[in-house]
């Protein structure tokens, strides 16, 4: 996003930034609620997510999975001790390294995961659109502004 001659964004890019922003929050806002309605907290849902949703070869270590949580090494530890307390995780050893601790989804952590899963998608099919277009307006005004 490039700035007009006097250093600053043009009131229609601050609108388009606030919108953009406003509707992540929305999102973000939904996906919290949702999480708490399935007895879940929106961290330990975001854990779940991301241990099922790493690339291929990517291993699932605590190390991994607070990089991909941006979180301390020591707050992936607690949201994982709590997981496996409630049986949506497990901890296994590493294949290749035993001293390694690897991370998976048992299946009860597989069904808290789908449901959450299924209604996040129904709700980016209802909202996405409108997060499309925001984003979309933000970068017209970007590509307009490096195109003067």
């Amino acid at each position: 996003m490039l700035v007009n001659s006097d250093g600053d964004l043009s009131p229609d890019q601050y609108r388009d930034l606030a919108e953009f922003r406003r509707q992540i929050r929305q999102f973000l806002h939904f996906s919290e609620a949702t999480a708490k309605e399935h007895h879940i907290e929106p961290q330990q849902h975001q854990l779940l997510l991301a241990v099922q949703g790493l690339p291929e070869g990517v291993k699932p270590t605590i190390r991994e999975i607070a990089a991909r949580l941006f979180i301390q090494h020591h707050s992936a530890v607690e949201l994982v001790n709590r997981l496996e307390i409630t049986g949506a995780i497990a901890r296994t050893p590493g294949a290749e390294d035993k001293r390694e601790v690897w991370v998976r989804l048992t299946p009860a952590g597989r069904a808290i995961l789908r449901r959450l899963a299924l209604a996040h998608r129904m709700e980016m099919e209802r909202s996405g659109p409108e997060l499309a277009r925001a984003l979309n307006s933000v970068l017209r005004h970007s590509r307009k502004a490096a195109a003067l």
